[in-house]
C-alpha cells in the first residue's frame, strides 16, 4: 500500500537535514501563535513537541486569547543511565524552565512539561552540557535504546548495558543541525544522513534489548529485539533477533493493530550494531511512506512475513541468516525494593506513579531524590516501569537514605499492592495533543476501583498488570499487559485483557466504552470468575486466554461477595 508521499515526507527531504526554519521562528519568542506545521514535525527530531494547555484552551478562545502553547522536552537516556551529576543538572531546569516536576517515561527516558518558547533553546542546551541529549528522543529514526534497569554487576548486565550504550550512539542522526540550532555551532551546511538519508525513517524505530530472565522492556512490544544468549557462565554467545513490535492503533481502523514481534534470526555475540542497522534500512527502504497510520515496520512484517524479512536482511548483509529458534521463557522480576548489587553495594528501587518526579502535599518525593542523590552519590536509573532506582548505596548509608525518604513521605513498594506497584499510564491530557481522554490524572482514582474489587474477592496480593492510556497509540503499552484501559472518548475508556504478565501475548477487546468511574465495574464478573475458578498458580490474563473473549464477555453479574 504504497501511494503519493505524504506531507510529512515532503517536509523531512525539504528540511535541510532537520533545519528548516526552527532557528528563525525560536528567534522570535514573543510571536502570537504557535509554530509552522513544519516547525512542528522536524522539532520532534530534535527532542520536543509544541503542545498547548487543553484544560484553557476554550475558556482562553472564548476570552479572545491565544492558546497557551509550551512544549514538551525529552531526554534520551540509553538504558535509562543517569550520573548523579546528571540527575542534579536535570532537576534544576525543572524548576527554572518547566513546571517544577520530571516524568520518567516507559522508554526509560525523561520529560519536561510546559517549557515556554523562550526557553526550549536554553532547557535543550542544559541537557547537552549535562553530556546527554534530547536529539532523536522523538520523531522519524530510533528512539531511547532500552534493556534491563537492573544494575546486576555481572557479565551479562554489564553487556547489555553496553550495548544500550553502543546502539544509541550507532543509531543516532548524523545531522549537525540539532548543535546549529541549539548549541550555536557552526553552519556546515547540509549532509545527507548516510543510515538515514534525506527521509529519514517512514515513522518512529524502538529498539531494546532483554535478556529471558528479565523482559521489564517488553521486548516484543519493539521493532527490534535483542534477546541474550547466554553460556553457564553468563556470558552473551549470541542474540535472538525479533521484529515487527509496536502497540499503536486507531479505534475503528481495523487495518491499524497493536503486534508482537516475530523472532526473525539469531546472531553472534557482536553482531547487534550491524544487525540494528540492516532492520533500520529495510524499514527506510520498505515501509509506508503514504499514510502514516499504516507506516510503522510491523505492517511490513505482517503484510511480507517473517520469511521475506530474513530473506531481505541476509541480501543486505551478504549472509545467509538461519532462522530463529523457539524463544525462551521470558519473566519479568521484582526490582523494587533493596537488592545487592554484586560489588558489595546496594540498589534502592523506589515506585513512582506515572512516573512524575514532584513534590505534592505530605510527599516531597523530588526534594528528597535531590538530597538523596547529592548527599550520597546516587546514580539514578529509570525503568521501563516508569519507576526508579537509585544505585551504588554503601551499605553504611542505607539506613540513612531510607529515612531521608521516608521523612519526606515516599512510599516503598512493599506498603503497595502488586496492582499499584506493577500499573503504567501515559501523560495524555492536558498536554498531549493526542489524548482522547485523561491518562495520568486519572490512573490512581482507576486503579483504586480495580484494587477495591479485588479486595472484595481475595485477591489483593495477586500480581496484576494494569495499564491505562489516554488514546489508543499505546504509549503505555496497554494491549500487553494483563489488564489494558485505552482512552476512546472524553471520560470513556475501552477495556482489553488476556494479555500475559511477562509482555509474551496480547490482550483482546472485553468492553468498548467505559466510563472512568466504571472501569471496576465492567471489570468485576471477570474478577469474580477468576477468584471461583482459577486454575492453581495461574495469571490474571492467562485464565482470561484460557476462557476467550465470548466466555469472558457472557459472564453474568457476580453475585455479592460476603
Amino acid at each position: 500500500m504504497i501511494g503519493q508521499p505524504s506531507g510529512a515526507e515532503g517536509i523531512k527531504v525539504a528540511s535541510v537535514g532537520l533545519r528548516g526554519t526552527i532557528a528563525e521562528e525560536l528567534a522570535a519568542a514573543d510571536a502570537p501563535g504557535g509554530l509552522s506545521e513544519a516547525s512542528y514535525a522536524l522539532l520532534k527530531f530534535h527532542g520536543t513537541y509544541e503542545q498547548f494547555d487543553r484544560d484553557t484552551a476554550t475558556a482562553r478562545k472564548q476570552a479572545g486569547l491565544d492558546k497557551d502553547w509550551q512544549f514538551m522536552v525529552r531526554v534520551r537516556a540509553p538504558a535509562g543511565r543517569l550520573t548523579a551529576a546528571q540527575w542534579l543538572a536535570l532537576d534544576a531546569l525543572a524548576d527554572s524552565n518547566a513546571d517544577g516536576t520530571m516524568r520518567l517515561t516507559t522508554r526509560q527516558g525523561m520529560q519536561f512539561h510546559t517549557v515556554r518558547r523562550g526557553d526550549l533553546t536554553h532547557c535543550i542546551a542544559s541537557i547537552e552540557e549535562a553530556l546527554l541529549t534530547t536529539m532523536a528522543a522523538c520523531g522519524d529514526v530510533a528512539r531511547n535504546i532500552t534493556t534491563s534497569p537492573a544494575p546486576r554487576r555481572d557479565a551479562l548486565h554489564a553487556r547489555l548495558e553496553r550495548e544500550a550504550f553502543a546502539l544509541s550512539a550507532s543509531l543516532l542522526p548524523r545531522t549537525r543541525a540539532h548543535h546549529e540550532i541549539f548549541l550555536g555551532g557552526e553552519k556546515v551546511g547540509h549532509e545527507e544522513d548516510p543510515l538515514y538519508g534525506p527521509a529519514y525513517l517512514p515513522r518512529k524505530f524502538k529498539a531494546s534489548l532483554a535478556h529471558p530472565a528479565d523482559n521489564t522492556p517488553d521486548i516484543l512490544s519493539n521493532d527490534l529485539g535483542f534477546i541474550a544468549q547466554t553460556d553457564l557462565s553468563g556470558e552473551v554467545k549470541g542474540w535472538i533477533v525479533t521484529i515487527g513490535g509496536g502497540m499503536g492503533m486507531t479505534h475503528n481502523k481495523p487495518a491499524t493493530f497493536p503486534r508482537l514481534a516475530d523472532p526473525i534470526t539469531v546472531i553472534g555475540p557482536d553482531e547487534v550494531e550491524e544487525m540494528a542497522r540492516a532492520v533500520v534500512r529495510l524499514f527506510r527502504d520498505h515501509g509506508d511512506r503514504s499514510d502514516r497510520r499504516h507506516a510503522r515496520l510491523k505492517y511490513v512484517v505482517a503484510e511480507r512475513g517473517v520469511d521475506w524479512v530474513r530473506e531481505r536482511l541476509s541480501e543486505d548483509l551478504g549472509r545467509r541468516l538461519p532462522p530463529a529458534p523457539p524463544l525462551p521463557r521470558l519473566e519479568v522480576p521484582e526490582l523494587l525494593g533493596w537488592h545487592e548489587q554484586g560489588d558489595g553495594r546496594l540498589w534502592l528501587g523506589l515506585p513512582i506513579p506515572s512516573g512524575r518526579i514532584a513534590d505534592r502535599p505530605g510527599v516531597a518525593l523530588r526534594t528528597a531524590l535531590r538530597e538523596a542523590v547529592a548527599r550520597f552519590g546516587l546514580d539514578p536509573i529509570a525503568t521501563p516501569q516508569q519507576d526508579l532506582i537509585l544505585s551504588n548505596v554503601r551499605p553504611s548509608d542505607q539506613a540513612a537514605l531510607e529515612a531521608l525518604l521516608r521523612a519526606a513521605g515516599v512510599v516503598f513498594a512493599e506498603e503497595l499492592s502488586p496492582l499499584v506497584r506493577w500499573s503504567l499510564s501515559c501523560t495524555a491530557l492536558p498536554t498531549c495533543g493526542q489524548a482522547l481522554t485523561e491518562g495520568e490524572r486519572v490512573h490512581g482514582p482507576i486503579v483504586a476501583q480495580v484494587q477495591e474489587v479485588l479486595a472484595r474477592y481475595g485477591l489483593l496480593e495477586e500480581r496484576i498488570s494494569l495499564r491505562l492510556t489516554g488514546c489508543p497509540n499505546g504509549c503505555a503499552r496497554p494491549y500487553a499487559g494483563d489488564i489494558g484501559v485505552v482512552g476512546r472518548a472524553p471520560g470513556i475508556y475501552s477495556l482489553f485483557v488476556g494479555g500475559d504478565f511477562e509482555g509474551t501475548r496480547l490482550s483482546f477487546p472485553l468492553a468498548d466504552k467505559v466510563a472512568t468511574d466504571r472501569v471496576g465495574e465492567a471489570l468485576e464478573p471477570l474478577i469474580a470468575a477468576f477468584a471461583m475458578r482459577r486454575r492453581p498458580g495461574e495469571g490474571f490474563g492467562d485464565f482470561c486466554f484460557r476462557q476467550g473473549s465470548q466466555v469472558i464477555r457472557a459472564l453474568p453479574e457476580p453475585v455479592a461477595a460476603e
